[in-house]
């Protein structure tokens, strides 16, 4: 039986019946990101082992292209391929924005080749030229942690989500981080030919088929030192008490306040409530101890503040996406220690 491909772009396939894929790289292009592209398309295969998709590379002028490394790329294929392709991708580049977040003048040209109705996809920043193109106004879309801030403010019209891996709205697509951009490509194999090309473009490539939870589990939020004006001792205290149950009323007494004094002094100073911020901290602790020990999760759950396995397993789910063994798994590996060892006190 024939594979019948599921795309939602417009237009012809190739002649061989292939879906057609166009890169579009830029000076100061990340050379992982090509490669993803062309590493996850070029392995899905039909049954017959034939190739369901032509990846084309193309720049906004052909020729040398410069990469964030210490070689350079000869692009053969001009912004034309554009025109010709179903799904266009945009890997990040150092170049990707100005500081006005307009594109300029030859690579908005380029842009204004892709047909309506294709399918356009990002990886990393390159969400910012999406953006700039007006691409994503009033779309769910993502980008990388770190330029989140820079994306909020250049793009107030794209309804940003820093937490997850990537997104889908419509026909645009956008991914996170570098290998973000390996989850997002899987995810369209599977949209247009099913799990199974997918899962075994997954296991060629020797990657999840499908990755848990967010980027958020992958930001490095680091326990914060500096002291702030009338809640800094409280602060301090608890950061040193955090396996304790704490009290608003015995903050509040660290700084010599009432608890309502407190606790609006508190969001002043650090945006948000101190429960929040509590949570928060011990979020933090217990990350660190499923990242560089092998206590067991209930003892990482007792030492971090939350008591029970359970009660951890809900705060990181809530915060990360993921479980706390999926956590570890992450950022320890395989051999970690057990989620149940030694019963531990509850600390409420």
């Amino acid at each position: 039986m024939a594979m019948v491909c599921k795309d939602r772009a417009m237009g012809a396939f190739t002649e061989s019946g292939r879906h057609r894929v166009a890169v579009l790289v830029r000076h100061g292009m990340l050379p992982m990101e090509l490669g993803i592209v062309h590493r996850v398309f070029g392995q899905a295969k039909s049954a017959a082992g034939e190739p369901l998709y032509e990846v084309v590379t193309c720049a906004v002028e052909p020729g040398v292209v410069r990469t964030e490394a210490d070689f350079t790329i000869n692009v053969a294929h001009g912004p034309e391929a554009l025109a010709e392709a179903q799904t266009v991708v945009v890997p990040a580049a150092h170049e990707d924005y100005t500081p006005e977040g307009r594109l300029d003048a030859p690579l908005a040209a380029a842009l204004g080749r892709i047909r309506p109705g294709t399918r356009v996809a990002s990886i990393c920043t390159g969400a910012f030229v999406l953006a700039a193109a007006g691409l994503l106004d009033g779309r769910r879309a993502t980008t990388h942690w770190r330029s989140t801030d820079d994306f909020r403010r250049l793009f107030p019209a794209v309804c940003l989500d820093p937490e997850v891996l990537y997104t889908e709205d419509g026909h645009v697509l956008t991914s996170a981080g570098v290998a973000s951009g390996v989850d997002l490509c899987l995810h369209m194999v599977r949209s247009d030919f099913g799990s199974a090309v997918a899962n075994e473009v997954a296991r060629s490539t020797v990657v999840p088929p499908h990755r848990e939870g967010g980027q958020a589990q992958y930001i490095q939020r680091p326990v914060p030192s500096r002291q702030f004006a009338t809640t800094g001792a409280a602060r301090a205290w608890a950061l040193e008490n955090l396996h304790r149950p704490l009290t608003l009323r015995e903050l509040a007494a660290r700084e010599s306040m009432s608890v309502r004094t407190f606790t609006r002094r508190f969001r002043e100073e650090s945006g948000l409530s101190p429960l929040q911020w509590l949570t928060q901290q011990r979020v933090e602790r217990a990350r660190q101890l499923l990242e560089d020990t092998d206590l067991s999760v209930d003892r990482v759950a007792a030492d971090a503040g939350f008591g029970t396995a359970a009660s951890l397993r809900q705060h990181l789910q809530a915060a990360l996406g993921v479980s706390p063994s999926q956590y570890r798994s992450t950022f320890r590996g395989p051999a970690a220690a057990p989620e149940r060892a030694e019963p531990v006190p509850a600390v409420v």
